[in-house]
């Protein structure tokens, strides 16, 4: 139960400082208020759930053992005082400061946070942003906060609060492109459905398209899905959607390369047809035809089976290294030339 009342205090504050300002400006509730809305709880619970101590006893309080939060704040800062270099510390400061909307104690508890760990948190990047945003009561993401989401990409691109803030950026500044290619990253890491559907419907929005909603995808499939992700280019033998398992995404803490590689199993090297990517453009539908053959006279469309790999290069380089991330299945094109391709699996 206490973990319950820490959460609902923690989203409802979460909500007043990331969305009040946006509606005093626009006005009324518009559809990126409501996305907004439903991320920021949603966002704030898995964090708190992440980082925060939901199965510690809360000792003597108010309500259901829970303490008051002046209380909370006078025992945080005594244990500070004893140990100025403890991080946890500044960061529970920093979140309990942000529920009780001091805002300028959170910013100073998160710099001390974020010196101590030499700028190279992701989430604290970005908490220290949000910080800064509710202290300044900032109409836009913009200025250091802006640059702190973006250092924060840099350090972790699939960071979910960094990605999503970062689009409400870009569209603030009309950069609508850059709104749908961070939306998009983030519709990669499987939100909820319901955070899903709003961020399809803006995305679409945007790009000026009618919405019409998906069902939440499943688990990543092992081979062929019956049902096609895409129609494939006509100059194309087989065209995959390319995406990344919780596990790699966790895994992966930067931006690489991706190489799409179509290979014959009895003969891999030299691979039949190449392409590469970035991961931080994943989910992303590859197509691979004659036009990325490696060898001359040697044309995928001549294959009536090949094998589909898709890893996740860390060295940058073509050839695989231990570390790797990688997914592969077999491809018949005259059966299906439409597939799912899951990068799951990391090399030894």
């Amino acid at each position: 139960m206490t973990f319950w009342i820490v959460l609902i205090l923690l989203s409802l504050g979460a909500v007043l400082f990331a969305v009040w300002p946006l509606y005093r400006r626009k006005g009324r509730m518009t559809p990126l208020l409501a996305v907004i809305t439903v991320f920021t709880v949603a966002v704030g619970a898995g964090i708190y759930n992440h980082v925060g101590s939901p199965g510690v006893s809360s000792g003597h309080g108010t309500v259901d053992g829970l303490p008051p939060m002046d209380e909370v704040l006078t025992s945080l800062r005594a244990r500070l005082a004893e140990n100025p270099e403890d991080i946890a510390g500044w960061k529970m400061l920093g979140r309990t400061q942000m529920t009780m909307q001091e805002f300028a104690g959170a910013v100073t508890s998160y710099e001390h946070a974020m010196q101590l760990e030499n700028g190279q948190n992701a989430q604290t990047l970005v908490d220290l942003a949000i910080a800064l945003l509710s202290r300044d009561r900032s109409m836009a993401i913009e200025g250091r906060a802006a640059a702190l989401i973006e250092s924060a990409l840099a350090l972790d691109p699939n960071n979910p609060a960094a990605l999503f803030y970062s689009g409400v950026a870009a569209s603030d500044r009309g950069d609508v492109e850059m709104a749908i290619a961070r939306w998009e990253v983030l519709l990669g890491l499987n939100p909820p459905p319901e955070i899903r559907a709003m961020l399809e419907q803006r995305i679409a929005e945007w790009r000026g398209e009618d919405f019409v909603a998906e069902a939440a995808p499943g688990p990543a499939p092992a081979a062929v899905e019956e049902a096609p992700p895409a129609d494939v280019p006509a100059d194309a033998v087989v065209a995959a959607r390319v995406s990344l398992s919780d596990e790699a995404i966790n895994a992966i803490g930067a931006d690489a390369n991706v190489f799409i590689i179509a290979r014959d199993p009895a003969q891999p090297s030299p691979p039949i047809a190449v392409s590469r990517l970035r991961l931080s453009e994943l989910p992303k539908m590859v197509a691979l035809g004659d036009a990325q053959s490696m060898v001359q006279g040697r044309a995928l469309s001549g294959f009536d089976e090949f094998e589909l790999v898709a890893r996740v290069s860390l060295s940058g380089g073509p050839a695989a290294a231990s570390g790797d991330w990688y997914g592969s299945l077999i491809v018949r094109p005259a059966e299906n030339n439409s597939v799912f391709l899951t990068i799951d699996q990391q090399v030894p």
